[in-house]
C-alpha cells in the first residue's frame, strides 16, 4: 500500500534534515513552493507539516515561515548539535535586503511575469554567431591553464580596440578582466577604499541593492538627481576619504543620461576636490535614440577615474565577463587582489570573447539589439499609457533597459512588490534603491520577457490599482505628503 502524499512530504523533509542539508534553524520552502514541487493542494502540505511539529522537528513562526527546531539527533541526545548555522551572522559581509533575495530566488522561476531583469532576452542571443566563434575557438585552442593576474593578453587587446571605437584610449596594460562589472566593484571596496570612507553617489542607486560598501564599513552618501544625472550640490568635506560613484549612462534604475556639459563640469569639479570617480557605464552600448556622450574616462586626465564596462548587457551574463580600466598601478593592485580571490576568471569565457571581439561580429549584433529595444520600449511605452496613465508617470528612457515608474498615490513599494508577486509578476520596488524602506516607485524591464507577457505584467499591476487600492494604514505620516520629485 502506498504512503499517503503528505507523509511522503514529511519524509522528504525529514531526509533533509536527517542528513544536514536543512540544519537546525533553517527556513524551508514555503507551503506553496512545496505544493508546487509535489503537486498536490496546500492542505496536503499543512498535514505533513503538523505532523513534523507534532515530532518536535519543525516549528512555524509567524512572519517568517516554518523553522528546523531539531534534528533527529538532537532528539535522541541530551543536547543540540553544534552546526554552521550558528555562523551565518559572524562574516564580514552582510545578507542582501530581505526583498533582493526574494528577487533573486524568484528570477529563476519561469511562471513569473519578470518585469525585473536586467538582461537580454535569450531571444537576443546571437546562436548562429556564437557557434562559429565556439567552432573556430575549439578548433585552434592549445591550453586549458590560468591566465595572467590581469587577464588574457588577447581579451585585454581586443577591449583596447574595442574602447578607442568609443573615444576611450586605454592600453591593454590598463586593463583587468574580471567576472562582470559586479566583481570590479567588490575589488574596488576591498583594495582601495578606507573602513569608515564615504562614497557619494546618485539617490536612487543600483549601489544600495547591495551591502557590500556598508559590510566593509564604507558610507553610502546619496545626492538627489535631477533630469541629467546626480548634482553636486551638497557635497562637502572633501578629503582622501570620499570617493564618487555613478552611472552616467542610462542609470539604474531611473535611465537618466548625463549631458556633455555636465559631465566636463563634474570632471571639473572632482579633479579640482581630488574626488575620485567610479564610472560605471556598462550600458553604454544600449541606446536607442542617440549615443550617449562621451565617457568621464575619455576626459580623465590625471588618472582619478575607474571606469567599469562588461559584455554582460549586450551580450550575455553567462560569460560573466567584464573589465576595469584604470591607472596601470591600481589596476596591478586589483590584479593581486582577484588572484587571492580567484585565481583568474574563466580561461574559457576569456578565449570565447576574445574571439567575439575580434570576429567582428559584435557591432552588428549590437546594432539590433538597439532595433529589438526600441521596438520594444515603444510598445511598452503603449502600454503604460492605456494601463497605469491614472495611477503612475514614467520617464522616457533613451537607451539601457528600464522605465522608472512614479505611482501617483503614496505607498509603501514593498506593498505593491508583495501585491505583485501573488499576482504572477514580478518587479523591483523603488525602495531597493534608496536608504529607506518607504518609496513612490517601481523600475519595470522590458528587455527581457516577450512582448505579449510583458503586456499581460502590466494589466495586473492596472487590476492592483484598481481592485486593491494602496494600503495607507500601513504609510509613516510623513510619507503621506507628496514626496519631492526627483527630478526637481
Amino acid at each position: 500500500m502506498k504512503n499517503p502524499k503528505y507523509r511522503l512530504i514529511a519524509e522528504h523533509i525529514k531526509q533533509k534534515i536527517t542528513n544536514g542539508e536543512w540544519a537546525v534553524g533553517t527556513k524551508i520552502p514555503s507551503q506553496r513552493q512545496l505544493s508546487e514541487e509535489f503537486r498536490v493542494n496546500r492542505s496536503t502540505v499543512i498535514t505533513a507539516l503538523e505532523e513534523l511539529t507534532a515530532e518536535g522537528l519543525v516549528e512555524g513562526k509567524t512572519g517568517v515561515g516554518t523553522i528546523v527546531t531539531n534534528s533527529s539527533w538532537t532528539l535522541l541526545g541530551q543536547g543540540s548539535l553544534k552546526n554552521w548555522n550558528e555562523n551565518l551572522q559572524l562574516g564580514p559581509l552582510k545578507s542582501s535586503l530581505q526583498t533582493v533575495q526574494t528577487i533573486n530566488d524568484e528570477e529563476s522561476n519561469p511562471d513569473l511575469i519578470q518585469l525585473s531583469k536586467g538582461e537580454l532576452s535569450p531571444s537576443f542571443f546571437p546562436k548562429r554567431e556564437m557557434q562559429t566563434v565556439m567552432t573556430k575557438m575549439a578548433t585552434d585552442f592549445k591550453t586549458f591553464g590560468y591566465e595572467e593576474p590581469k587577464g588574457n593578453e588577447r581579451l585585454r587587446e581586443e577591449i583596447s580596440l574595442h574602447l578607442s571605437k568609443n573615444g576611450l584610449k586605454v592600453s591593454p596594460s590598463s586593463i583587468l578582466i574580471v567576472s562582470g562589472a559586479l566583481q570590479g566593484l567588490h575589488l574596488i571596496a576591498l583594495g582601495l577604499l578606507r573602513r569608515h570612507s564615504t562614497l557619494y553617489l546618485e539617490l536612487p542607486s543600483y549601489l544600495y541593492s547591495l551591502t557590500l560598501f556598508q559590510s566593509l564599513g564604507i558610507e553610502l552618501k546619496g545626492f538627489n538627481m535631477d533630469q541629467y544625472g546626480v548634482t553636486t550640490k551638497g557635497f562637502a568635506d572633501f578629503h582622501k576619504k570620499k570617493a564618487l560613484y555613478t552611472i552616467p549612462n542610462f542609470h539604474n534604475p531611473t535611465g537618466a543620461v548625463m549631458p556633455l556639459r555636465k559631465r566636463k563640469e563634474l570632471i571639473r569639479f572632482c579633479e579640482e576636490n581630488q574626488l575620485p570617480i567610479i564610472e560605471d557605464d556598462i550600458y553604454q552600448e544600449l541606446w536607442i535614440d542617440a549615443p550617449p556622450p562621451p565617457s568621464l574616462k575619455s576626459m580623465d586626465q590625471h588618472g582619478s577615474v575607474l571606469y567599469l564596462g562588461s559584455l554582460s548587457k549586450s551580450l550575455s551574463p553567462g560569460l560573466r565577463i567584464g573589465w576595469v580600466v584604470g591607472p596601470e598601478p591600481v589596476i596591478n593592485r586589483l590584479a593581486d587582489l582577484k588572484m587571492q580571490s580567484d585565481y583568474g576568471s574563466s580561461s574559457l569565457s576569456q578565449y570565447v570573447a576574445a574571439e567575439w571581439l575580434g570576429s567582428g561580429y559584435h557591432e552588428s549584433h549590437v546594432a539590433n539589439v538597439r532595433a529589438a529595444l526600441k521596438t520594444r520600449r515603444d510598445a511598452v511605452l503603449t502600454y503604460l499609457d492605456e494601463h497605469l496613465s491614472d495611477y503612475a508617470d514614467w520617464t522616457v528612457p533613451t537607451g539601457g533597459f528600464f522605465i522608472w515608474l512614479t505611482i501617483k498615490k503614496p505607498f509603501i513599494s514593498k506593498n505593491l512588490f508583495r501585491r505583485a508577486l501573488k499576482r504572477g509578476v514580478l518587479i523591483n520596488p523603488g525602495s531597493i534603491y534608496s536608504e529607506n524602506e518607504a518609496g513612490q516607485h517601481i523600475r519595470i524591464s522590458f528587455a527581457y520577457e516577450d512582448l505579449d507577457r510583458i503586456k499581460k505584467g502590466i494589466t495586473q499591476l492596472e487590476k492592483i490599482f484598481i481592485n486593491e487600492g494602496v494600503d495607507e494604514r500601513s504609510v509613516p505620516r510623513a510619507a503621506k505628503r507628496r514626496p519631492k520629485e526627483i527630478w526637481g
